[in-house]
């Protein structure tokens, strides 16, 4: 699969776009906590506290340049509806 090269949406790194993970997500609140905290810490993702997955954070897909086109979580590139 390739890479697929676009500009980072126009929104924070710690605010995963809406089609990714739902304003009303019953546990959001842990899993941006969990995100934000991997962030700061400079690590490269975070076991999710819903499923125990580990999920990518949008600075290190962000560092990797590209979109892959998995559905990522945190992916930085995703924009619009």
């Amino acid at each position: 699969m390739a890479h697929e090269s676009r500009p980072l949406a126009p929104r924070p790194l710690t605010e995963p776009h809406p089609s990714r993970l739902a304003p009303d997500h019953p546990h959001r609140a842990e899993i941006l906590a969990a995100h934000a905290a991997a962030l700061a810490d400079g690590r490269p993702g975070y076991l999710d506290p819903d499923s125990g997955l580990f999920v990518l954070t949008a600075g290190f897909l962000a560092d990797r340049g590209t979109c892959c086109g998995r559905g990522c979580r945190h992916c930085p590139y995703v924009d619009g509806a």
